[in-house]
């Protein structure tokens, strides 16, 4: 018998695909399809993948070419499949033509002739079109936000506001983009989305001036610095069938939520504890240290560490409490603690106060370490008493990260779906609770 294997994603199933699964399968007498899973999917860059694995699979089986469909999850499989399986020939499309020559020491490879003039992308962008996006601010984020877009299928960033005209002109040189400075409105009516990078306190009217005008908003953090600013905005989203999604990147990065998965799932046992760091050095002036522009380790920080720490324990926190160093009217330092019925936790920022930037979520049976940055983690380690059964976790985290938050965004318009789990609508309202409550020196202590 003559096996022959291929593989590939297999999104939206289409004539193309079809059409190299019957040339796979006339290259010899048994065909093997390897299907790649969700998560391999996301940590190779296909952010946009519309159909899940299972569905896939299924797609594959029906076209009735396929003697046996393998998934296809680790990067060096191919070689691992070839030999269990006693291969014959790897078959792909010759798009990928000279790609898999080092598989020839393994069987023989071929490339096929691919279909011309249709793929999932085109399909996607098909069905959906594309969102235009603008950019509201023009700092560092915003210039890390456009080229991330570049890899997200299904969104363009068409164009910027600013209120100062030189600082839009050069972003929007930069980026091949429309500039606007003097109308906010007219700057709206150009895009079908916002993603506002702008300083903290405009957020609010920034994004209520683009929800009202029908726009999809993201929005950086902190996302609100009042909770009833939030829960009005959330509100008004709903009622008005809009995507609002508060851009905490962390909360959507591949390494981070299969984390808090296997946390819930009790790899740790009962969790007890969550301490969450993140610290930064800056020195005067600089906005992130002026009090007048809500800076300050807490306005600044809290919104990444909170997001862990609730994300683990959810937010039917009992007590919050906070410690600070304040220098000129900011918060240098501050320590959170949050007490839940059966578990504590704390958050310690720092700006201008160095610390470690490690996460640690301390279980019964023992406790995951995050190292720092642990909001940029490619990397985790389950550790236990018995120090053979500890295990480490690797997953991607691609360009600055931002491209994951991205794409959930992009997802929830096309998809017509209205709340995510990464960050859900009423942890985003926690967070900008407790930052409040803070702001307003409840159960506040300066050391």
């Amino acid at each position: 018998m003559k096996k022959v294997i291929t593989y590939g994603t297999f999104d939206l199933l289409h004539q193309g695909h079809v059409n190299l699964l019957k040339r796979a399968k006339e290259l010899g007498d048994y065909l093997i399809v390897g299907v790649t899973s969700d998560s391999f999917d996301k940590g190779r860059g296909k952010l946009n993948v519309r159909n899940n694995v299972i569905e896939r699979i299924e797609a594959v089986r029906q076209t009735g070419y396929a003697d046996e469909i393998i998934i296809e999850d680790y990067l060096g499989q191919k070689i691992d499949d070839i030999q269990r399986y006693d291969v014959d020939v790897f078959a792909i499309g010759s798009d990928w033509e000279g790609k898999f020559d080092y598989l020839n020491e393994f069987c023989q490879v071929v490339y096929l002739p691919r279909t011309e003039g249709i793929s999932s992308t085109m399909l996607r962008e098909e069905s959906s079109g594309v969102v235009k996006i603008g950019v509201v601010g023009t700092g560092r984020i915003a210039r890390r936000f456009v080229p991330e877009t570049y890899v997200v299928s299904g969104i363009k960033v068409s164009a910027v506001y600013n209120p100062e005209k030189g600082q839009s002109e050069d972003f929007a040189r930069e980026f091949n983009l429309q500039s606007y400075s003097a109308g906010f409105s007219d700057f709206l009516n150009e895009v079908d989305a916002v993603y506002i990078a702008s300083p903290h306190l405009t957020h609010y009217e920034y994004a209520k001036q683009a929800l009202y005008a029908g726009k999809h908003v993201l929005c950086e953090i902190p996302f609100m610095l009042s909770a009833s600013q939030a829960k009005e905005l959330y509100e008004y989203a709903e009622d008005n069938n809009l995507v609002l999604l508060e851009a905490s990147k962390t909360a959507f990065c591949p390494s981070f939520n299969h984390l808090v998965t296997l946390v819930k799932s009790g790899i740790i046992g009962e969790v007890v504890d969550v301490q969450a760091s993140l610290s930064k050095m800056v020195e005067s002036p600089t906005r992130e240290l002026d009090a007048t522009q809500a800076g300050g380790a807490m306005n600044e920080h809290a919104p990444l560490t909170l997001m862990a720490v609730i994300k683990i324990l959810g937010i039917d926190y009992t007590k919050v409490s906070f410690r600070s160093k304040v220098k000129d009217g900011a918060d240098i330092y501050t320590k959170v603690v949050l007490d839940y019925p059966h578990a504590t936790s704390s958050v310690t920022l720092g700006i201008g106060v160095k610390t470690e930037g490690n996460l640690i979520i301390s279980g019964t049976k023992g406790y995951v370490y995050v190292p720092a940055p642990w909001w940029l983690t490619s990397f985790f380690e389950v550790r236990y008493e018995d120090q053979t059964k500890n295990k480490k976790y690797f997953y991607s985290y691609d360009g600055e990260g931002l491209r994951y938050e991205i794409q959930e965004f992009t997802s929830m318009i096309v998809n017509n779906r209205r709340g995510s789990y990464k960050l859900s609508k009423k942890e985003s309202l926690a967070i900008a609770e407790i930052i409040e409550k803070y702001n307003n020196r409840e159960s506040y202590i300066e050391i």
